[in-house]
C-alpha cells in the first residue's frame, strides 16, 4: 500500500541581502515518517524552519493533516518570546531577578488558558509535560529547559496537528532530555505530526529518518540507521586551527585589575520570590585561579546563584557576599563588580539588539552594557579586532547580529566576555547552540585561556564532555541547595 504523503517541499530557496541561505532544498514526509533535519551551527537550520512555518523563500511547500483539513501548524523556536501585562515584550536582562518588576509578566497558567482552552485541559497539559508544579510561576523566571516545556505546552493546547522544532534539546538537562524524548513520543501518539532541526548529536529517539543540511544544501534524507552510519566521523572531517596561545598571552587587559585572594564567598545565602525558595543556605568559596563547574538540574537555582556574583540580582545586599576580596554593599558599584567579570548566557542572549554589528556586540562587553552607546579610542577598537581575529570570528564585524545562526551568535556573546580580560570568568551554557566540532574548538580555547592566563573560572554545562579539563571543583544545586 502506497505511503500517503504530509509534507512535501520542491525546489526551497531562501536568500538574505548579502548571501544565499538555502538552495533548491526538496524533501518529503511520509505517513509513519518523522524527520529531523540534522546539521553543524551556521547551516541554515533556524533559517529553514522559519521558512517552511511562514512560507518564506521561494518554492512549493505543501503541508497536510491525516484528517483532511487545513493543517494547523505551530512552531517552538530556539528563542523564547513572550509579552507582559501591559502587552509589550519590553523586558529588561535583570528583571528576572527583581521580585517587583517580575510580576508584570504573565504566569504560567495564565500564558496556557490563552489559548483558549479549559483549565482542567491546561491542568492535564501541565501534568503532560512535567511542569505542573510551575503553574503560577511567571514566564520571566523559568529556566531555559521549562520555557521549552511551557511552548510546548501551548503549541499542543492550540491544538497543532504539525508541530516544527528548532533545536528543542538546547539547553536541557540530561533529565530534561530524557523528558523530552517521552513528551515527543506521546504527542506522535496523540497524532501530533513533528517536524524538527536539530543538531547530529542530538536526534530524538521518536526520529525514523534523518536529512543532513550543510551549507544550505540538503543531502537525501536516510533512515536512521544508515544515517548514523554514514555519518560516524561528520565532525571529524574538518579541524579548527588551535588558538595561538602567543597571542593569547600578549592580549593586554582593557583595565587595571587589583589583586585578591578569594573571588566569591558565600555565607548562608538565602533568596526567595513570592515565598518560594530559590536559594536555601547557600555556602560556597572560590579562590583565586579555581576553576569550578556548577551542576543541577533545570530550575535549581543556577542561574539565581550566578546573578547574586554578577551583579544583576538585588537580593545580593540583603545576603552575606564577598566578591574580590570585599564585602558586596561596601563601597564599590555594580559597574565596578561587573568590570571583573567576563559573562555569557542563554538568557542574557535573547537581549541583544539583533539589527547591531557583531563589531559592536562585541565592543559593548568593555562597558557591560547591552548594546554600545559610546564611542570607542583607537586602542578599543584594537582590543576588539584582535580578540575578534584571535576567537576566528573577523569575518562577522560588520554583519548584523541577526544575520549569524544561533551558534554564530554565541561566538560573537563569547568574544564578548572575553574582550576585557578580565580576572573572573562566568560561562553559562557557553557551547549552547554549537556544533560539536566548534564546541570542541572553544572548550579547549577556554581551557587555554585559564591555564595560562591563570583566570578563576565558573563554567555551566549539562554534558560532561563540554567541561574544560581546567575544571578540577564541582557545586552542585538540587531544587536551590547544595547537595551531598
Amino acid at each position: 500500500m502506497k505511503q500517503k504523503t504530509l509534507l512535501e517541499v520542491k525546489d526551497l530557496k531562501l536568500s538574505s541581502a548579502e548571501k544565499k541561505i538555502m538552495n533548491s532544498i526538496s524533501f518529503s514526509i511520509k505517513e509513519g515518517e518523522r524527520l529531523a533535519i540534522a546539521g553543524p551551527s551556521g547551516s541554515g537550520k533556524s533559517s529553514l524552519i522559519k521558512a517552511l512555518a511562514g512560507g518564506h523563500g521561494a518554492g512549493c511547500v505543501n503541508v497536510f493533516s491525516e484528517n483532511g483539513h487545513k493543517p494547523h501548524i505551530v512552531t517552538v523556536s530556539h528563542q523564547h518570546q513572550f509579552k507582559n501585562l501591559s502587552n509589550t515584550s519590553s523586558f529588561y536582562y535583570q528583571q528576572r531577578f527583581n521580585s517587583c518588576d517580575s510580576d508584570d509578566a504573565i504566569t504560567v497558567n495564565e500564558g496556557l488558558l490563552a489559548t483558549g482552552a479549559a483549565q482542567e485541559t491546561v491542568n492535564e497539559t501541565l501534568d503532560l509535560l512535567g511542569i505542573g508544579t510551575l503553574q503560577f510561576t511567571r514566564l520571566i523566571q523559568l529556566s531555559n529547559g521549562e520555557h521549552k516545556r511551557f511552548q510546548i505546552a501551548k503549541a499542543v493546547l492550540q491544538k497543532a496537528d504539525w508541530i516544527f522544532l528548532d533545536s528543542p534539546f538546547t539547553g536541557l538537562d540530561k533529565d530534561a532530555r530524557r523528558m523530552l524524548n517521552n513528551i515527543l513520543e506521546k504527542l506522535i501518539s496523540t497524532g501530533i505530526n513533528i517536524l524538527l532541526v536539530t543538531s547530529v548529536t542530538n536526534i530524538p529517539q521518536s526520529i525514523t529518518h534523518v536529512a543532513l543540511l550543510d551549507n544550505g544544501e540538503l543531502k537525501e534524507k536516510q533512515a536512521r540507521a544508515d544515517f548514523e552510519k554514514s555519518n560516524a566521523s561528520l565532525l571529524l572531517q574538518h579541524k579548527l586551527p588551535v588558538m595561538n596561545k602567543t597571542h593569547l598571552q600578549e592580549m593586554p587587559p582593557a583595565y587595571r585589575y587589583e589583586d585578591f585572594s578569594v573571588a566569591i564567598k558565600m555565607v548562608d545565602v538565602n533568596v526567595n520570590y513570592s515565598n518560594k525558595k530559590i536559594l536555601e543556605n547557600i555556602n560556597w568559596v572560590v579562590k583565586k585561579g579555581e576553576c569550578w563547574n556548577v551542576s543541577g538540574h533545570n530550575g535549581s537555582g543556577k542561574s539565581t546563584l550566578l546573578s547574586l556574583v554578577t551583579g544583576d540580582n538585588p537580593q545580593a545586599f540583603a545576603n552575606d557576599i564577598y566578591l574580590f576580596d570585599r564585602r558586596k554593599g561596601s563601597g564599590e558599584t555594580i559597574w565596578d563588580i561587573k568590570r571583573k567579570i567576563g559573562y555569557v548566557s542563554p538568557e542574557l542572549h535573547h537581549y541583544f539588539d539583533a539589527g547591531s554589528p557583531c563589531f559592536e556586540i562585541v565592543a559593548s562587553g568593555l562597558f557591560d552594557t547591552i548594546g554600545l552607546f559610546r564611542q570607542l579610542n583607537e586602542k578599543q577598537k584594537s582590543l576588539v579586532h584582535n580578540w575578534m581575529s584571535l576567537m576566528q570570528i573577523e569575518n562577522f564585524e560588520k554583519r548584523m547580529f541577526r544575520q549569524l545562526s544561533n551558534g554564530e551568535q554565541r561566538l560573537v556573546l563569547l568574544t564578548r566576555a572575553l574582550i576585557k580580560n578580565p580576572p573572573l570568568l562566568i560561562l553559562d551554557e557557553p557551547c549552547q547552540g554549537l556544533d560539536a566540532e566548534v564546541s570542541s574548538w572553544f572548550i579547549d580555547s577556554i581551557n587555554d585561556i585559564c591555564v595560562s592566563m591563570q583566570k578563576t573560572l565558573v563554567y555551566v554545562s549539562h554534558y560532561e564532555q563540554e567541561i574544560p579539563v581546567c575544571v578540577t571543583k564541582v557545586l552542585k544545586l538540587n531544587h536551590g541547595r547544595i547537595a551531598a
